[in-house]
């Protein structure tokens, strides 16, 4: 099973999206690989000053991080791609139709809420908190999903 979070330059949520979901998937015994990109992503800009430093607040480390774009060809049939906003969902289904893309509280809600996770790019470090709060407030029912839907064979 693999996971691909995107956000427009893959450089503040996505990134902390991978991440926070690595770490808590590993905790919860997951097996499943994450990955993140942008839909307009440069190649190899790193991570945000803010998505860094609420990333070591939270235990992860972005420092490493290298932005890339969301490539077609890497969307493979057993891809689930979680978007942020709705624009990239749009964008993504524009560019890969048969591709397995949901906004990432749609996917963790079974599509009872449709909400995005606000872009912190330009912002505060309390813009970036704030979008890194929403992400993991998600990403708990994302993985009970993911674990239920592998359990079973539906993934």
């Amino acid at each position: 099973m693999k996971v691909v979070f995107v956000c427009t330059g893959n450089t503040c949520r996505s990134p902390l999206a991978e991440a926070l979901a690595r770490r808590a998937a590993q905790a919860r015994g997951i097996d499943a690989t994450f990955a993140s990109a942008g839909t307009g992503a440069a190649l190899g800009s790193p991570a945000t000053d803010g998505a860094i430093l609420v990333g070591l607040e939270r235990d992860v480390d972005l420092s490493r991080h290298r932005s890339r774009p969301l490539l077609p060809a890497a969307v493979s049939s057993d891809t689930i791609i979680l978007a942020m906003a709705s624009s990239h969902v749009a964008g993504i289904r524009s560019v890969v139709p048969n591709a397995r893309v949901y906004l990432l509280d749609e996917y963790g809600s079974h599509g009872k809420s449709m909400r995005p996770v606000a872009d912190p790019y330009g912002g505060s470090l309390d813009d970036y908190r704030i979008a890194a709060d929403a992400i993991e407030m998600m990403l708990e029912p994302v993985l009970d999903r993911l674990l239920s839907e592998h359990t079973s064979g539906t993934a």
